[in-house]
């Protein structure tokens, strides 16, 4: 037990993060010096993302079925284990359709291998902040028998909190998914998107992902007090920020090309370009629905959160 604890503790040190972080980094400069990408280069990445992600997929729904006197960290490791499924399924079928060569071009032949280097970083990023917020929230599972509740505070902006609950509400969310899914359909019929469409879709992407940002950054704010807590959201806002960039980086280069003229004519109609842009589309539209459901166990966690028996007499 001891010996698995300290490989844990060694694992999600911020040193080895970043130094995990800053190979990847000189592994992408290293295999994009000479601007392409061979099925070896890209067989390391992929296999390296796929250890990474489903480690850390099983580590949270296995946590998250042990029993605990606080349920709410269930629910957030839960939240966690979903919003990690999602990330670990779309880099799945990206790297498993590169492989077999079914993906002919993203963005722009010429700036593709730019692009690859960003979502692979990207994604790095990602699955360190949560190994970054698993210390944390151990610790915070750990030590919540010796703790006793906050005293209860007033709620204000009632009129706020119903918005904020019926836009986070898991219907309003299926009702997301079904339209992105119906979206993507509807433009994809005459096999080009156009840069409307396309900044249409931007958009709805950035206001999911900003909104989702915002509130865990606004949720990190007022547990400022909660340390654990804390660094839990703030790790999640972290792997959030690594993927609105990604999102962000995407729509940028594409609305470039599309101004251009450079993009997607008719005569270019690859199907399964279309497919994969659409699959990335759905999910990264589930990734942030999923992250807006760990969002409410984040928040029913502040509002749950206890206080060491020391501080609370302090604030007597």
């Amino acid at each position: 037990m001891r010996k698995r604890e300290s490989i844990f503790k060694w694992v999600t040190d911020e040193r080895i993060l970043i130094l995990i972080v800053g190979i990847a980094i000189l592994w992408r400069r290293v295999i994009s010096a000479d601007e392409s990408i061979s099925f070896c280069e890209s067989a390391c990445s992929g296999i390296t993302l796929s250890i990474l992600g489903w480690v850390l997929f099983a580590y949270m729904y296995c946590t998250s079925r042990k029993p605990t006197d606080w349920p709410v960290t269930r629910k957030i490791y839960q939240g966690i284990a979903a919003s990690l499924l999602v990330l670990n399924i779309y880099v799945a079928i990206y790297y498993g359709m590169r492989w077999f060569r079914l993906l002919h071009e993203e963005i722009y032949m010429p700036m593709d291998f730019v692009f690859r280097d960003v979502r692979y970083l990207m994604l790095v990023l990602c699955y360190c902040s949560v190994l970054w917020t698993a210390r944390y929230l151990k610790e915070m599972r750990d030590k919540h028998q010796l703790l006793i509740k906050e005293e209860p505070k007033g709620h204000a902006g009632s009129m706020k909190e119903s918005v904020l609950w019926v836009t986070m509400h898991e219907r309003t969310l299926t009702v997301i998914v079904v339209a992105a899914i119906l979206w993507r359909i509807a433009i994809s019929f005459d096999h080009t998107i156009s840069f409307r469409e396309s900044a249409i879709s931007c958009v709805i992407l950035l206001l999911l992902g900003l909104f989702l940002f915002g509130y865990v950054c606004a949720l990190s704010v007022k547990a400022k007090r909660k340390i654990e807590l804390t660094r839990v959201i703030q790790g999640i806002a972290a792997g959030l920020m690594a993927i609105n960039i990604y999102a962000i980086f995407y729509y940028g280069m594409r609305g470039y090309i599309l101004i251009l003229g450079l993009g997607d004519v008719s005569v270019t109609y690859v199907p399964l370009d279309y497919l994969f842009r659409n699959i990335r589309y759905i999910m990264l539209i589930i990734f942030y629905c999923t992250a807006i459901v760990l969002s409410t166990f984040l928040d029913k966690a502040y509002k749950d959160y206890t206080v060491p028996k020391k501080s609370a007499n302090l604030n007597v």
